[in-house]
């Protein structure tokens, strides 16, 4: 079980939750919303920009220039659970470190070029093509002032619901890469949710990752959960605690060095 966890836990997602992957099962995520009756919808420019403000607006937002977050997560199909700490700083570097008991530790990082797995069962490597465009993007420090750079074509596409929330939901489509899909509460303005395909060791995974219990982070809304639901899992992720403006070193987001095995002396 630990094994097959594992290979969850490779895929990265660096701004927002330690990872997913290809399960073994093959049920689908639960589907999209219906839409909501017909009415008159916001702008791209409107639902963005709403966003930033409700996070706290982008005074507050730039003040931050690297970020530390230590939480646990819990998978309820493997009854597996875990400690989750992540690294991030300006301008596009970050770091997950996960430990599995019984497995090990997972990590990966990105150090604003070299994307990079190390874990028990696969060892160290390093992501290439989309799976590197995907990594830089995500690692994006204020990703949230720089969404339409960073995705060349939004589109808003309708008003649904999720549950008993009214959301937007925009298309956003990347240089490289799937489209994924962004739902912004109607009422608040903060991000619910967001579907979107990752590569993984056993292909592309798809993934519903859902921001709740944002939190006041030195001016800024911060989830402190968030929840992915995959084919055949759901990875819970529940942060204890956020700061903002720690001191990191860079060492933390470098691909380690792969230490040769020790040889013995012939003779």
């Amino acid at each position: 079980m630990r094994r097959g966890l594992a290979v969850f836990l490779l895929v990265g997602l660096f701004a927002i939750s330690i990872a997913v992957g290809q399960a073994e099962q093959t049920q689908a995520p639960a589907p999209a919303p219906a839409p909501a009756a017909t009415e008159s919808l916001p702008t791209v420019d409107q639902v963005l920009d709403k966003y930033v403000e409700a996070l706290g607006g982008k005074a507050a937002i730039e003040k931050g220039t690297s970020r530390m977050g230590k939480g646990t997560f819990e998978i309820p199909e493997f009854g597996a659970t875990g400690t989750i700490t992540l690294f991030a700083k300006v301008p596009n570097k970050t770091a997950v470190v996960v430990d599995i008991p019984g497995f090990g530790m997972v990590k990966q990082g990105f150090d604003g070029t070299v994307a990079w797995d190390d874990n028990p069962q696969s060892g160290l490597t390093e992501k290439s093509g989309a799976a590197l465009a995907t990594a830089k993007r995500d690692a994006t420090f204020h990703r949230e002032l720089q969404l339409k750079t960073l995705y060349k074509q939004w589109e808003v596409k309708g008003k649904q619901k999720l549950a008993e929330q009214d959301v937007f939901m925009l298309t956003a489509t990347p240089e490289e890469g799937a489209v994924e899909t962004w739902y912004f509460d109607a009422v608040t303005g903060l991000l619910a949710r967001v579907d979107m395909e990752r590569e993984g060791p056993q292909g592309t995974g798809v993934v519903q990752a859902s921001m709740k219990d944002y939190r006041d982070v030195e001016g800024v809304k911060t989830p402190f959960r968030i929840e992915q639901v995959l084919p055949g899992m759901t990875i819970i992720i529940k942060f204890d605690e956020v700061k903002q403006n720690v001191e990191i070193e860079d060492s933390q987001f470098i691909k380690p060095s792969v230490t040769p095995p020790a040889t013995t002396p012939q003779g």
